[in-house]
């Protein structure tokens, strides 16, 4: 009598780590890192000098006169420089999920949709050309800000059909427009008079935290947190979505009202972060796939960890880019982009890998 061999078993599911532990760990190493961001720097200020002078800072204690040029390195420069690259990867790694998940695209990034590719032509309006002088310190947040709105507007009048908002149509959209943007950006570049200008605006097109200032923190801090409570708590639609329209509709979610909100929510973010930091590639596009490969596809987990990864990425990412090549510094969007190719190639070759249950 012939023995049937039984069923040859499936490969096994890849193992998740709990949430929990893991925000608390990557929560922890934030802190560590804004610890380090401060502490690091070209200027000759030791690490217990810092920790006094911050320890000053919090507790309103006296500094020396000799302590005060140490002072403004660490309050001034460092401090605000350090905690605005948080927000800014937090920024970028959260809509980076949404955006995913609204165009059902696991490449897609935040500059998808052309937003960071608007603010450039804003931001070089004010570097080349003295646009909105008059708002002084607030001119190249305002104008980028202004121009990322802009392209807002027009990606979405231009992606629009009476069916609303489809994933195809976005994507199409925001990408032709980002190359119209780039080359209105690209002109203005080749046209300044002076090679600094034309050097700064580059530099800020690379990514760079380097005029970062207080002023700059409570407007992008405060935009970042609420686009992250929004998401955070659409997480079941976003599920729902990324499993397509229609599932979404059987699921009750109105697939193209959910769309539209996550295109406000993932724009007003952008172009927020891009006005105060210029255009960072590869975070928004790697830390969602990361953090999926950890905690798996729900949106509820992957939002509650893609900001703290977001924000230790971004924060090394700066304290490297000061350092490398002090005192130059290099633009934050090379390394995060000598950093993401590589890792990006290596997640998606490992077995397993899953966008939104989907092999």
């Amino acid at each position: 009598m012939t023995t049937l061999a039984p069923p040859e078993a499936g490969p096994a599911p890849p193992r998740r780590l709990g949430t929990a532990p893991l925000t608390t760990a990557l929560a922890a190493a934030l802190v560590l890192s804004l610890l380090c961001g401060v502490i690091l720097g070209a200027a000759g200020v030791t690490p217990g000098h810092v920790l006094a002078l911050l320890r000053a800072g919090l507790t309103g204690g006296v500094i020396r006169p000799d302590e005060v040029s140490a002072y403004t390195i660490v309050w001034e420069i460092r401090l605000p420089r350090t905690v605005l690259a948080a927000v800014v990867g937090a920024g970028l790694a959260v809509t980076g999920v949404a955006v995913q998940a609204m165009v059902r695209n696991a490449l897609a990034d935040p500059f998808v949709l052309g937003i960071s590719s608007g603010a450039a032509v804003g931001a070089n309006a004010v570097i080349l050309l003295g646009a909105f002088s008059a708002l002084g310190v607030w001119a190249l947040s305002v104008s980028a800000f202004g121009s990322a709105l802009a392209a807002m507007t027009l990606v979405y009048a231009a992606a629009r059909t009476a069916h609303g908002l489809t994933p195809l149509r976005l994507v199409l959209t925001g990408t032709a427009m980002s190359y119209g943007f780039s080359a209105v950006t690209t002109l203005m570049v080749f046209s300044a008079e002076h090679g600094e200008a034309a050097r700064a605006a580059m530099m800020w097109l690379l990514g760079s935290l380097g005029g970062a200032t207080w002023a700059s923190v409570p407007v992008a801090a405060a935009t970042v947190l609420a686009g992250t409570a929004y998401l955070m708590l659409a997480a079941g639609r976003l599920n729902a979505l990324a499993m397509g329209d229609e599932t979404a509709a059987a699921l009750g979610v109105d697939a193209s009202r959910l769309r539209r909100e996550l295109f406000v929510v993932t724009a007003a973010v952008t172009g927020t972060v891009v006005a105060v930091s210029g255009a960072i590639g590869f975070v928004g596009l790697m830390v969602p796939h990361l953090v999926r490969m950890l905690v798996g596809a729900d949106h509820r987990r992957v939002l509650a960890v893609a900001p703290l990864a977001g924000a230790v990425l971004l924060v090394w990412v700066d304290i490297v880019s000061r350092l490398l090549l002090a005192p130059a510094e290099l633009p934050v969007g090379v390394i995060t982009a000598l950093i993401g190719v590589p890792c990006f190639l290596l997640l998606m070759r490992r077995r397993g890998y899953a966008f939104a249950g989907g092999r």
